[in-house]
């Protein structure tokens, strides 16, 4: 008898653990980043955030970097409870699954903040290509399709000058990163390509690349400092997903509006912070006319 009891127990004892374990596994708070540039460089970015979230939630943040394709599942799944990823990603997770934007990113440009952001076509300094129209019948590359920055913002353009990108290019492909079409543009494995504002200047600092070496079609020259040939949108929002509870969400968003500029977390990020979040309406225009994914009818 006393073994079956001491059996009973220790299965008590074991059912507890683990249900111990299960709670602890679930306290983590799981933030998913779009790897725009790599898994490597989101935790370069981005841990020292997760470590600053961790501090202020007295919980667990983790930093998940993704792929641009499993969002959407992770998302629809409930397997992560907020995500940082493009503003038309965004607009889409709230279409669907209904996300909701908590913060914006506050981008730094020589320590000014930047609350928006654009596309930019670019062609080698020595290419024949000199306008917008010029581009038709040539090999063109995008980061992505779903690439808000870095591939519909310039569609968007395209499709109002007369290009369609599915019919009238020699050649249509994406990168998979920002860094692999600049580069492909530079090696002329492509007549033009397009990236997000800001990430020629970044390769440019990071000696990849040489401003000199490049042209910009349609730039827009205005007082926004990062090179761009389309209108601006709204930067990046953090959002929650569906099922995390209210007070979960406002603690998360107080904590992230209050990194200050001169945080390693705000350093590492390349960002001076955040703020309250944008209205995405733009966004979702954009989507609208390019008949893109939750937005095709």
């Amino acid at each position: 008898m006393g073994s079956s009891m001491k059996k009973i127990g220790m299965m008590s004892l074991a059912l507890l653990a683990s249900a111990i374990f299960v709670v602890a596994a679930q306290a983590e708070i799981k933030v998913g980043v779009l790897a725009l540039r790599g898994a490597p460089k989101v935790m370069e970015e981005w841990s020292a955030t997760g470590e600053y979230l961790t501090a202020k939630m007295g919980e667990p943040v983790t930093i998940m970097p993704l792929e641009f394709a499993a969002i959407s599942p992770m998302l629809k799944d409930g397997k992560i409870d907020f995500v940082l990823a493009n503003s038309a990603f965004y607009v889409e997770m709230e279409k669907l699954y209904g996300a909701k934007a908590i913060a914006s990113q506050v981008n730094s440009a020589g320590g000014k903040p930047v609350k928006e952001f654009g596309g930019v076509i670019l062609v080698r300094k020595d290419s024949p290509i000199q306008n917008l129209a010029d581009l038709k019948g040539k090999k063109f590359m995008v980061v992505k399709s779903s690439s808000f920055g870095g591939g519909q913002m310039a569609l968007r353009l395209l499709l109002q000058n007369g290009i369609d990108y599915k019919k009238d290019f020699a050649e249509f492909r994406e990168g998979g990163k920002h860094d692999n079409v600049v580069l492909a543009v530079k090696n002329g494995a492509m007549d033009a390509g397009t990236v997000r504002t800001d990430v020629m200047e970044a390769m440019a600092k990071e000696g990849k690349i040489s401003m000199a070496d490049f042209r910009i079609i349609n730039q827009i020259k205005d007082s926004f400092p990062f090179v761009h040939s389309t209108e601006l949108y709204p930067e990046w929002p953090m959002a929650a997903a569906k099922h995390v509870d209210a007070a979960k969400v406002q603690k998360f968003t107080d904590a992230l509006l209050s990194i200050k500029a001169d945080s390693d977390a705000a350093k590492k990020a390349g960002i001076l912070g955040w703020a309250p979040a944008a209205d995405f309406s733009s966004v979702r225009e954009c989507l609208k006319a390019l008949k893109y994914g939750a937005f095709a009818n």
